[in-house]
């Protein structure tokens, strides 16, 4: 698709937008950011600066945030694929969260918005051991979650961005679910051991119960909110729903997935996690 209209990209501050960002400005393409901290102004919360943030766009990357499976995403998400239709927008391509009922009822609303649509269902990112998240139990040598010895097929963010900026950017992917995660599952553990090994450090993972997790998360003052919805995320859909791999990344790109240990490799000489090769 060529075009000199502005690509939308909401949450262009997220793991995925700013990748997706630097892509379509790597490629010469306009992009207009999706933020409240942008010009114009964008916020999920305030439908206000909608209208203006659509205004002129080709096509939109829809993240939203804090998760599809918020209270009241899905009348929100669904509004918004109403009004970007209605302002002339093309495409509309939908990250999705792989396992989440509420999240497919909102692949549901993309479908029958009208609009030429694109969904990335993903399973848990890579990432999230090394952007915000987990990070800081990474850097404390204890990874202390309320989750069991499930497999998860972390897929790597700089895959999803790249299906993105395909599915923004060129034919072919219209009408298209791509499921998308890495070639092999791992448990919590298995990947805390990985990034272990990488950086040279103690590092360890230890399952505790949701109701302890949940006391921490009320002692770092975190909004009820969003003590509920960490909980549904590390508990439900973390039951082994999504142990199976999928080839998305394969159908939308022509090439494998990431495996998890590439991105342990590459993180870990960033020296975020503190590594160490002595």
């Amino acid at each position: 698709m060529t075009t000199s209209k502005p690509i939308l990209v909401t949450g262009a501050t997220g793991k995925t937008g700013v990748r997706i960002v630097a892509r379509l400005r790597a490629a010469g393409r306009p992009v207009r950011i999706g933020s409240r901290r942008a010009s114009p102004a964008f916020d999920w919360e305030d439908r206000s600066t909608w209208a203006e943030a659509l205004d002129g766009v080709s096509a939109a990357y829809v993240a939203f945030q804090p998760d599809l499976a918020a209270p009241g995403a899905l009348e929100t998400v669904t509004a918004f694929f109403a009004q970007a239709v209605d302002s002339g927008v093309r495409r509309l391509v939908l990250l999705s969260g792989r396992g989440e009922v509420e999240a497919e009822q909102a692949e549901e609303a993309l479908k029958a918005s009208g609009a030429d649509w694109t969904i990335l269902r993903a399973s848990w990112f890579s990432q999230n051991f090394s952007e915000a998240d987990f990070l800081d139990a990474v850097l404390s040598g204890e990874v202390a979650l309320p989750v069991g010895p499930i497999p998860e097929p972390f897929i790597d963010v700089e895959d999803i961005a790249d299906v993105a900026f395909a599915a923004l950017t060129e034919p072919g992917h219209s009408g298209r679910l791509y499921v998308l995660t890495g070639p092999r599952a791992l448990t919590f553990e298995d990947a805390t051991r990985e990034i272990a090994a990488a950086t040279g450090r103690d590092i360890r993972f230890v399952s505790v119960p949701a109701e302890v997790y949940r006391a921490a998360l009320v002692e770092l003052e975190q909004p009820p909110e969003v003590v509920d919805l960490v909980l549904y995320l590390l508990t439900t859909i973390l039951d082994g729903r999504n142990t199976s791999t999928a080839d998305g990344v394969q159908q939308a790109l022509g090439r494998p997935a990431g495996d998890f240990s590439d991105y342990v490799r590459r993180t870990a000489a960033t020296g975020v996690w503190g590594a160490s090769d002595a």
